[in-house]
């Protein structure tokens, strides 16, 4: 009898065995199984919250089929206790693993507010925007200039400013100066710190940059400053031979010039080349940007034409008066007027002009290029009518 209640209990134990391997397989089958969502969500998670409330939207918004399959397999991989606050883009069709992954990373946002402070040569704006998961595209809520002390920011940025989950970032036009970086920075009320003073023009890699609530506005400009470091060091060591050029520095110079004369990428290296080949020949490089540096010496915009005495006007940025390169850059140049600067095309062009286009007509000869002035100024002439 007892041999008998003992085989029937080995049965039983064997069955509850074999049931529960196959819950375990169909529950992990489920958790890394392609999920049932049909389009992209954006899951806002809370400081403070935990798996339980998370798991229970997600199931509610249809992105997991069971929202205790998802918590076990949570649990199973360690990461109850990781859950990370944010706004985090859960893609279409992404298995409960993928989610795991993606809510307990951490990193900055991946989607919900995001806040932009546009750092422009001419002007600047603070731009609100927000993810459509539909079609991955931020779209625009609202935009203000951040300079206009007599205009209030919108409500919503208000809003969004203080969710926990709203990225911020600052992005900065190839061309600035560093002036203008450093007003651009004290305008970002996030940012914290006072910046003791305006670093060397030419320094700071003009790119965007990710912030966070409470940086500090000291450490962005030496992030800026060891960006433009490396990108500076690698197209020296890259660079072409023969270059009129000592230095890093005078990369620097030569970058910052060709960044302000012409703003079309495919024209960076021959515009290089003008300059190259000017200053192989002991020509002055005569550009109208560097005169304006002796004017503003970067803190703000001229906004209107030189005047012929400020063509005259002797000061260390006139390249009009000066032989050579200008003791300083005259703006922040990006990493392609850098490349440009160290591998000009190879071209026997000393002079370049406007051509209409947004583009520069180039020429070899003073012949030639009175041509493609005259061209211009009939071009002016023919906009100026109408």
């Amino acid at each position: 009898m007892w041999r008998h209640i003992a085989s029937n209990f080995l049965t039983l134990l064997v069955v509850i065995v074999f049931l529960l391997g196959s819950v375990i397989l169909w529950g992990q089958s489920q958790y890394t199984a392609r999920g049932p969502h049909a389009e992209a969500l954006c899951l806002r998670v809370e400081p403070g919250s935990t798996m339980r409330p998370v798991s229970e939207r997600l199931q509610r918004e249809g992105a997991v089929t069971n929202a205790a399959i998802f918590r076990i397999g949570v649990n199973y991989a360690g990461k109850e206790n990781a859950l990370k606050a944010g706004a985090w883009l859960i893609p279409e069709g992404a298995s409960m693993e993928d989610i795991t992954d993606i809510i307990t990373r951490g990193g900055a946002s991946s989607c919900g507010t995001e806040v932009i402070w546009r750092v422009g040569v001419n002007s600047g704006e603070v731009v609100v925007r927000e993810l459509e998961t539909e079609s991955g595209q931020y779209e625009e809520r609202a935009s203000f200039d951040p300079m206009d002390a007599d205009a209030a920011p919108p409500e919503i940025y208000d809003t969004v400013r203080d969710r926990p989950d709203t990225r911020f970032r600052i992005a900065f036009a190839e061309g600035v100066t560093s002036w203008q970086v450093v007003e651009g920075l004290r305008a970002v009320d996030v940012l914290e710190g006072e910046i003791a003073e305006v670093p060397d023009e030419g320094t700071l890699a003009p790119r965007s940059y990710e912030l966070r609530v409470g940086d500090s506005r000291a450490d962005v400009l030496a992030l800026m400053a060891e960006a433009q470091e490396v990108i500076l060091a690698a197209a020296w060591e890259g660079r072409a031979e023969g270059l009129p050029l000592n230095d890093p520095q005078e990369v620097l110079i030569l970058a910052s010039i060709i960044e302000k004369e012409t703003g079309i990428s495919g024209e960076r290296r021959q515009v290089a080349s003008v300059f190259v080949n000017r200053l192989n020949r002991g020509m002055r490089l005569q550009t109208d940007p560097t005169v304006i540096y002796g004017i503003t010496e970067g803190r703000g915009v001229l906004g209107r034409g030189l005047r012929r005495s400020e063509l005259d006007r002797r000061t260390p940025w006139n390249t009009y008066a000066i032989d050579g390169l200008p003791p300083t850059p005259i703006a922040n140049p990006g990493r392609a007027s850098i490349e440009a600067a160290v591998d000009p095309v190879d071209t026997d062009y000393v002079y370049f002009v406007a051509d209409g286009t947004g583009g520069h007509a180039f020429a070899e000869t003073l012949a030639e290029h009175n041509r493609n002035v005259a061209r211009w100024r009939e071009i002016e002439a023919e906009r100026a009518g109408n």
